[in-house]
């Protein structure tokens, strides 16, 4: 096979919280006169990055955004990834590159095999996975496992390890986000923490102001046209009692460009989710007004006290006003935003580990004087 006529993709993967929406938006805006297609997988049931995105994008018919959310992107029982890559391919005069934006819950291993499917290897490559990271908690040992064994935080911190390393170890590049105030020995430190996990990572970038030079994005050409199966090793993850798949024949991986193939140490995102089925996800909602340093404090006060790894949302501050709502664990952002000033109620999205859907939203509720449910 050739890269002619073969439509590029580029996975972005990344762990909850790590920028992955807002660096992807910031690509399709240099894009130049290249014509994207995007996919955009949210683990909750709301898309709230896809609406973000859509925003960004406008009416540009030259970038079109295809949402997947609530649910796991090109494993299982997803039953619509093949037909939309297939309708892609129809159109390819008219489609440069392909994005993917996985679920910060998700490893990048399952779009990655099905590409490499009859159905999809005769009209995709794939040129690049990055993965994105937050790395002022890297820095502050937010990936680290709890080697006490007896403390209640060592499931939660455990499986965010075991993701966060896995998502690191499929990817080709590497891209530090959230750099703004850090200084280099800061960003040594980081990149060190990175090649501890990988180091069979290609590329390490920096995303200053969560903005990357297209030409480190896209256009990499770093994997070849393959249908060749790379044998996995099966690794439970800690705690599992999942027994060995009696056939392997669904996690086959990717061949690399200029290097030989290795072994990866996980099933595809299907395989995780089922042998970890603690991460959950649910939206709360209030028709009441809220005030965002309320709601602020609130989120910063739930995280202490609950395994809540992310939240987003909007919240409806007045009739005629919006705000935007970005949270990782405690570290809460509230923006005024102005696209959309129509919201009927605030929505909000909660990840997190074995999250209970009732605590939090009496939480919320006492916290903020207003009914959330």
């Amino acid at each position: 096979m050739e890269y002619h006529g073969m439509i590029p993709v580029t996975i972005v993967t990344g762990f909850l919280g790590s920028g992955k929406t807002t660096l992807l938006g910031s690509l399709i805006k240099s894009r130049q006169s290249r014509r994207l297609a995007l996919l955009i997988n949210e683990f909750g049931e709301v898309a709230i990055d896809g609406m973000l995105i859509n925003d960004g994008v406008g009416g540009d018919e030259h970038v079109r955004i295809h949402d997947f959310p609530y649910g796991l992107i090109a494993y299982g029982t997803d039953e619509h990834f093949i037909p939309t890559l297939q309708a892609i391919a129809e159109r390819r005069a008219n489609v440069d590159h392909v994005l993917i934006e996985t679920s910060g819950l998700a490893l990048p291993t399952a779009v990655m095999e099905l590409l490499q499917s009859p159905e999809l290897a005769g009209d995709f490559i794939l040129d690049a996975t990055l993965a994105v990271v937050d790395t002022p908690l890297l820095l502050s040992d937010q990936f680290d496992r709890d080697l006490n064994i007896d403390s209640p935080h060592a499931a939660v911190a455990d499986s965010v390890a075991t993701l966060f390393e896995r998502q690191l170890e499929y990817a080709d590049v590497v891209v530090l986000n959230k750099i703004d105030a850090l200084d280099e020995d800061a960003l040594l430190q980081a990149e060190q923490r990175v090649r501890d996990r990988a180091p069979n990572v290609r590329f390490l970038e920096l995303a200053y102001n969560a903005q990357l030079d297209i030409r480190l994005a896209l256009g990499l050409r770093l994997h070849q046209p393959t249908l060749t199966a790379i044998n996995h090793r099966f690794t439970p993850l800690p705690g599992s009692d999942t027994p060995t798949l009696g056939s392997h024949v669904r996690l086959n991986g990717h061949a690399h460009s200029g290097l030989a193939g290795h072994s990866h140490g996980l099933a595809t995102h299907k395989h995780f989710h089922e042998q970890d089925p603690g991460w959950l996800s649910f939206v709360l909602r209030s028709s009441k007004p809220q005030q965002a340093e309320t709601i602020k404090q609130a989120l910063i006060e739930v995280a202490k006290s609950e395994p809540l790894l992310r939240s987003k949302g909007f919240i409806k501050t007045d009739p005629d006003q919006s705000a935007l709502v970005q949270a990782v664990r405690t570290r809460v952002a509230i923006t005024t935003d102005a696209i959309k000033q129509s919201a009927q109620e605030s929505e909000l999205v909660f990840i997190g580990y074995h999250l209970n859907r009732n605590t939090v939203a009496i939480l919320l509720s006492n916290l903020t004087g207003t009914v959330w449910k």
